[in-house]
């Protein structure tokens, strides 16, 4: 029994030198670009042991260095720990135990908000690994349209709001060429979020078919607004006639057609 014993103690051992052999070569892999999301999303900040190791039993810190408290989620001895925890991102954040087994210790994010942006460090301390994945905030919408008569030609109007970051916007003619006109004006709210607007005269011998653009290249966000300006005929009076309107980008709307 004693030899029985030995035994089951040498398979245990080693078993467990094993292990920690397996586990000490594991680097903490995470993503080398930045990962974009929209306000609203649900998303992944993806980071995995590799070779992959169990790591229920290990724990598992994210937190954010710019916050205090600086924890995100934290996982320790096989549950989550809620104590310490930032408040912006209570109920948000999660790790999944079947995805640890098989050491991904990525972190679920649910509806993202502008203030989540920023870097953050998932650490494994009995690894003494960690990555840092860098979270970048976007929201975005489409523009509206509005037309007057002037003496001069045609005022066109476009107002697009709920943008992060400030976003740029341009005039297009039916061709896509350019219209010019002058410096857009940007308003921040108070949600932080920023409103651009507006607007061009165009000539009544212009083309009538000219798009609003508003995008935001670090997000990699376009919001097209097209409209068809009538001719002459269709101002009464003074008064404009409902003109069409179409919002491409798979973007909702209603319009009016002109007879």
């Amino acid at each position: 029994s004693d030899k029985r014993s030995l035994l089951v103690q040498s398979v245990l051992i080693a078993g467990n030198v094993k292990q920690h052999f397996s586990s000490g070569q594991s680097q903490l892999i995470g993503p080398p670009q930045p990962i974009v999301a929209i306000v609203g999303d649900d998303i992944t900040l993806p980071s995995h042991l590799e070779p992959a190791v169990d790591a229920v039993g290990m724990t598992v810190e994210w937190t954010r260095p710019d916050l205090e408290p600086r924890f995100v989620y934290l996982w320790r001895d096989g549950h989550e720990i809620v104590i310490n925890q930032n408040p912006t991102y209570e109920g948000r954040t999660f790790l999944f135990r079947d995805k640890l087994k098989n050491g991904d210790v990525s972190l679920t994010l649910s509806k993202v908000k502008i203030s989540d942006e920023g870097k953050y460090r998932c650490f494994i301390p009995s690894l003494r690994r960690d990555t840092i994945i860098t979270l970048v905030v976007g929201a975005a919408s489409s523009p509206v349209l509005n037309v007057t008569k002037s003496s001069s030609g045609v005022v066109l109007e476009c107002e697009s709001k709920g943008w992060y970051p400030e976003p740029e916007l341009f005039w297009l003619d039916a061709e896509g060429k350019l219209l010019s006109a002058g410096a857009p004006e940007t308003v921040r709210g108070p949600d932080g979020l920023y409103t651009v607007s507006s607007r061009v005269t165009v000539e009544k011998s212009h083309s009538n078919s000219f798009t609003c653009r508003v995008q935001q290249s670090k997000i990699q966000q376009t919001r097209d607004t097209q409209i068809h300006v009538p001719g002459q005929r269709a101002f009464i009076d003074g008064i404009l006639v409902p003109f069409l309107s179409k919002r491409q980008n798979s973007i909702n709307t209603t319009g009016f057609n002109i007879n």
